[in-house]
């Protein structure tokens, strides 16, 4: 929100400095962002005037001008085309240095000196949104009103500092340049200045009486030529018009321009201006209709039939659903209500007659429209936050007012006013002792009740003479102000944040500490870090075509997905139920910028939808996952060679993983139940638990079909993990482990075992038979050759032996050793070379 000094001081006569008054509503809880000052770079930039203006002699698309700047003449050669004598123009003189950079110098044109320069508009630093089409291009032509000589920055009222407003979403109130005023009026006790609203006859209405004579042109009052019927009260609580006859379409006044360009708006004609001046004034929108379009003078606000068709003022055809309010006649729809006028009823050069609307509508009825014909603008953007039901009527007539002031056209007397539930004024109940408890503080009641006055609110003390509690009436203007913590929050706006006393907060305190949940994913992090991997963060929401392209089937688990409602964009239209998708759109990513070589991870929520069918009843089910991806290949060192990530560097992150949280017992398993992993180099990951199994995770190559999806090289491997299963099964970490005082001793056994025995159930073999003097064992190699018979491989184990309490003699390995191999023989069917 911008407000423009002398508009501000309009309404209220303080003394203070744009930049003093920042301060003060900034101290007061009204952001003042910034303080503009437009005219920058403005200085030895003037008014001036063509006195005469012809071709160079040398020169076809230059011309030479003699420029009265009030010191007498100068000589500028200029190339633009749009300049005529007796126009008056913006002139930078020798010595200016223009916003943007340009320092201006006498200069020679082919012979002739010239001695300025004639501006445009965007050299002059203007804003482009807030000029009209006309003068973007060439020279700025100023209006007659400017006087010769004076600078140019007072002539376009650049010279008056703006406020630049960051308004918090509870103070939309402030959207209003009116109760910006009653704000600075608290704050300095100045008085305050409303308005001038419409001062006519609207009681002088024939009523359809002997001075009607039944001619829609013969506009004797609003109310015989204008009927309105709120069908939808819940998205209407309010609607009322008024009518203006012989319309006089042309410029705004000056002051209103600047004032609204100001604003960050480009004046368009005097009827709209007003309109827009009226909306940025009492923060309230209005909108004008040409009365003559609209089928028997008769409103109807209502709910749009769905597949309706409405043409906006900006000449798009919208089709509509029964979720959006319009406004219309008997006939047709003739506006989106709050968003955008119909291009049918719009106010052109042919109108005679306006009818104007001013309206309250239900804010997130007008969020949703807005969203979903995706229009943003100044009006929708007030209907979306709240405004005051009780400034209709003050709009329209302060509408009328202007109309009249300024000539536009000729008010019709009276106006319809639909209102079947009016609101009233919250009362809010306090106490003093309450009040000064929430804020520390020790401020009398009298002293609440001058701050809460300021602020137009009425007290009635319950005790008059303790002045100790009682109840404060609320304006409508200020909707935020609901409970007595919201009192209480005015009363330190305006007795100063400053003033209030530091206290320190009591009571005993506690230690901080991380809870095991997160200590066990801040481990997890960790070491998938030190594993080489960078974290990623990505969102829960994604597009429901990812669960087409991992190829899962109609009616798997990962289908039961939670739809979002208002989804941000089409992109986030359901919740993940696994994180995989997100990893792979990363991937792309990169690779699509010629990194193909990434190991990323993410510690993230997956969501089920509940057994409840829509809509959702309870809350869908939330797990925390840890998903990885890996693509390409690791950096080469000298002594290693390179080659691509495979399903084993992956195996090797989560064996990291569980040895850190101390987790055994793990199960692996071959599966191609998964339809995005490749069906011969997946696993499934379980465990044992209190006689059940459960599903810890899964690893595997990422399937063609999916990869291909993405548009990914190579084969990448990926793995997702149950955090929460993974936290129940953790243990304390750093335990405390002796290092061996005595002597290990290592022995290796090769043995032919069919290709279907699983490395895992000869460990859990040697595990078992070895018991405590098999400290620990490691494959160094697997072979399948000419050598070995077809269904079968060689596996080669270094099995190290130790004692905690003793050095072991060559007897006690020996016959551990030939009692492992006993056991692998009888269990697995392994053959010992």
């Amino acid at each position: 929100m911008r407000i423009s000094m002398d508009w501000l001081g309009e309404y209220v006569a303080h003394e203070m400095t744009a930049t003093d008054l920042a301060e003060k509503l900034t101290r007061s809880g009204i952001a003042v962002e910034n303080v503009i000052c437009r005219d920058r770079g403005l200085d030895h930039v003037v008014v001036g005037l063509v006195q005469r203006i012809e071709k160079h002699p040398a020169a076809d698309k230059l011309w030479v001008c003699q420029i009265e700047t009030g010191n007498g003449e100068t000589t500028i050669v200029t190339g633009a085309q749009n300049v005529r004598q007796g126009h008056k123009v913006p002139v930078a003189l020798p010595g200016a240095c223009l916003p943007n950079g340009l320092t201006i110098t006498p200069v020679d044109f082919r012979g002739i000196p010239s001695a300025g320069m004639l501006c445009s508009a965007q050299e002059l630093g203007l804003d482009e949104k807030t000029i009209a089409p006309a003068d973007r291009d060439g020279i700025l032509i100023l209006s007659d009103a400017a006087v010769i000589g004076k600078p140019v920055a007072a002539a376009l009222g650049l010279d008056v500092p703006v406020l630049e407003l960051e308004l918090t979403p509870n103070r939309s109130d402030c959207l209003a340049v009116l109760n910006v005023a009653r704000e600075v009026a608290a704050i300095t006790e100045a008085p305050l200045q409303l308005p001038k609203q419409y001062a006519g006859a609207d009681d002088q209405c024939c009523n359809g009486g002997d001075g009607c004579t039944g001619n829609k042109d013969d506009l004797c009052c609003t109310q015989d030529r204008v009927r309105i019927t709120i069908n939808d009260g819940d998205l209407c609580g309010r609607y009322a018009a008024r009518l203006f006859t012989n319309l006089r379409l042309g410029p705004s006044p000056v002051w209103m321009q600047q004032r609204l360009q100001s604003a960050g708006m480009r004046p368009i004609n005097n009827m709209v201006d007003i309109t827009n001046y009226v909306m940025l004034e009492l923060g309230h929108p209005l909108h004008a209709f040409d009365y003559h379009t609209i089928a028997q003078g008769e409103i109807i606000v209502r709910r749009a039939q769905d597949g309706e068709v409405l043409t906006t003022l900006d000449g798009q055809e919208r089709t509509l659903n029964a979720g959006n309010l319009v406004i219309a006649d008997p006939e047709k729809a003739i506006a989106l209500a709050g968003v955008m006028g119909g291009l049918a009823t719009e106010v052109t050069d042919n109108t005679k007659v306006v009818l104007l609307e001013a309206a309250h509508f239900n804010p997130a009825s007008i969020r949703r429209t807005a969203r979903q014909v995706g229009l943003r603008s100044e009006a929708s953007q007030r209907f979306e936050k709240g405004v005051n039901v009780d400034t209709i009527l003050f709009a329209l007539d302060r509408t009328a007012q202007l109309v009249e002031e300024l000539g536009v056209a000729d008010v019709v007397p009276g106006y319809v006013d639909v209102y079947e539930r009016p609101s009233k004024a919250a009362s809010v109940a306090f106490s003093v002792e309450r009040i000064n408890g929430l804020l520390g503080t020790n401020v009398d009641g009298a002293t609440m009740a001058h701050y809460w006055q300021r602020l137009g609110m009425t007290v009635t003390w319950s005790d008059p003479e303790g002045n100790a509690q009682g109840v404060v009436e609320v304006p409508t203007y200020r909707p935020d102000i609901t409970g007595e913590h919201d009192l209480a929050e005015e009363v330190a706006r305006l007795y100063g944040y400053d003033n209030i006393p530091t206290t320190l907060p009591q009571g005993a305190t506690t230690v901080g500490q991380r809870t095991w949940p997160q200590l066990v994913q801040e481990r997890l992090g960790e070491v998938m870090v030190a594993s080489g991997l960078r974290e990623v963060i990505t969102f829960s929401f994604i597009n429901p075509r990812h669960l087409d392209r991992l190829g899962l089937p109609e009616n798997h688990r990962l289908r039961q997905v939670v739809a979002v409602t208002n989804p941000l964009s089409e992109e986030q239209g359901i919740m993940r139920s696994i994180i995989l998708p997100n990893l792979l759109e990363v991937a792309a990513r990169n690779s699509s910028r010629r990194t193909t070589d990434i190991g990323i991870f993410e510690l993230g929520s997956v969501f089920a939808h509940p057994a409840s069918p829509e809509p959702l009843k309870e809350l869908p089910e939330e797990r925390k996952k840890l998903a990885a991806l890996l693509m390409g290949q690791p950096a080469a060192g000298w002594r290693q060679k390179p080659g691509p990530y495979d399903f084993y560097d992956l195996k090797a992150v989560i064996e990291k993983l569980l040895a850190c949280l101390k987790i055994n017992g793990v199960t692996w398993q071959a599966t191609g139940a998964l339809p995005y992993l490749h069906p011969g180099r997946a696993a499934l990951l379980t465990v044992e638990q209190d006689g059940a199994t459960m599903e810890l995770g899964w690893i595997g190559e990422v399937h063609p079909d999916v990869t291909e999806a993405y548009d990914l090289p190579g084969r990448p491997v990926a793995m997702e993990l149950d955090v929460q299963l993974l936290t129940m099964l953790a243990r304390a970490f750093g335990e405390y482990k002796a290092l061996p005082r005595f002597p290990s001793t290592d022995r290796d056994m090769a043995m032919l075992l069919p290709e279907t025995v699983p490395a895992s159930q000869v460990e859990a073999v040697i595990a078992a038979t070895g018991g405590t003097l098999v400290d620990r064992w490691r494959l160094f190699d697997l072979y399948q050759g000419a050598q070995i018979p077809a269904g079968y491989r060689s596996l080669a184990y270094t099995l190290r032996y130790q004692a905690s309490d003793r050095t072991l003699t060559d007897d006690e390995v020996n016959q551990a050793h030939e009692a492992i191999k006993a056991a692998l023989t009888a269990q697995v069917g392994a053959r010992f070379r």
